[in-house]
């Protein structure tokens, strides 16, 4: 009788052992599953960054988190070989170049987030940007007194887009720095040599309800022309002026000459690796050949920081390659305010536009 309940229990006891294995079975078999869905959700769909500088203050704003969309454009497929989502990968290893198909096209005026195109190495391995889309391949883009023009057109920044500002005030008045932090205005300074005279960021909106205070004489947008006069104002404006450059598309014949020979030297030898140097004639040696024009095998787009006078983009180290381009921002699902350490409730779940 005893041996009998012995292996019942010792049987008992190997199937219970059973259970928990099929139970640990089980559970590892949904972890890998439910890991595998969520790095083919983050390759193929959808990914989240989050926003570490002012550059695209009002739209987006320093610890912001933000929801990027693969979707839209065809999310781009590894271009290096190591561990998904990681830093490591191994050296020497590229991959082609290939987007899935999307359901759109970049359009003017969207946000994306793209691979920054300074940094060496391999292209899905480089820091994360994010900016405003402003010039399309074909397009010819020029910056004039701070008014940004495609195609002769003048086009609108963004309301939410944020600037720098000079304002003076009327002989004999005051005006607190309070006042104009309650208006929106944002890292204001008063200038040490001039009476009345203050420094600010701003959206727009604010500066129109600031110029409308009876203690305002004048408020325009900041340049360093706006300081000078005569001779010094105008080479001060010509080197705050931009372009016109053209910005190539896939099978442009791109014209080079001596004036836009440094905006295009790093799209050229870098992107699309052309051989080219240029020669006391004007004219310049390709690919072993003296000639002027280069064929263009891909898109290229002229992006811009909507905080204008404090973005490092375009402007600074030229277009963004197509095949840099990760995806375009959809909303903001969270927001941490670091100086106040609390999180910003307001910005959750906008939609950025």
């Amino acid at each position: 009788m005893a041996q009998e309940v012995f292996v019942a229990r010792e049987r008992e006891t190997v199937a219970e052992g059973a259970r928990w294995r099929r139970r640990g079975r089980d559970w590892l078999v949904a972890l890998l599953l439910a890991t595998g869905l969520a790095l083919l959700i983050r390759l193929l769909a959808l990914e989240a960054y989050r926003i570490p500088s002012a550059s695209m203050e009002q739209t987006l704003q320093a610890g912001d988190f933000v929801l990027v969309s693969k979707l839209h454009y065809g999310a781009r497929l590894p271009l290096s070989l190591g561990l998904p989502f990681s830093a490591w990968y191994i050296p020497g290893i590229r991959l082609p170049y290939f987007r899935l198909p999307g359901f759109t096209h970049i359009q003017r005026g969207d946000v994306i987030v793209f691979n920054y195109p300074v940094e060496t190495g391999p292209v899905d391995r480089k820091t994360h940007y994010i900016k405003r889309v402003v010039g399309l391949p074909g397009d010819t883009l020029w910056i004039h007194d701070k008014i940004v023009y495609v195609n002769r057109i003048p086009i609108a920044a963004p309301e939410q887009a944020q600037q720098r500002w000079l304002l003076q005030l009327r002989t004999g008045t005051e005006l607190s720095l309070d006042s104009l932090e309650a208006a929106g205005a944002r890292n204001i300074s008063r200038s040490a040599f001039h009476a009345g005279l203050f420094f600010f960021d701003a959206t727009m909106a604010a500066a129109r309800t600031i110029a409308q205070r009876p203690e305002v004489e004048m408020l325009r947008p900041y340049t360093t022309a706006a300081l000078l006069s005569g001779e010094a104002a105008q080479l001060a404006r010509q080197q705050e002026d931009f372009g016109p450059y053209y910005i190539p598309g896939r099978g442009d014949t791109l014209w080079l000459s001596p004036r836009t020979w440094p905006f295009y030297r790093e799209l050229l030898t870098r992107f699309e690796n052309h051989q080219v140097y240029p020669l006391p004639n004007g004219l310049f040696m390709i690919d072993g050949q003296p000639g002027r024009f280069c064929i263009i095998q891909q898109d290229y787009y002229f992006v811009l920081g909507d905080n204008r006078d404090n973005s490092l983009d375009s402007r600074a180290w030229g277009l963004v390659p197509a095949d840099h381009v990760v995806g375009k921002a959809l909303l903001v699902y969270f927001s941490w305010d670091a100086e106040q350490h609390r999180p910003r409730w307001e910005r959750l779940f906008l939609p950025v536009r």
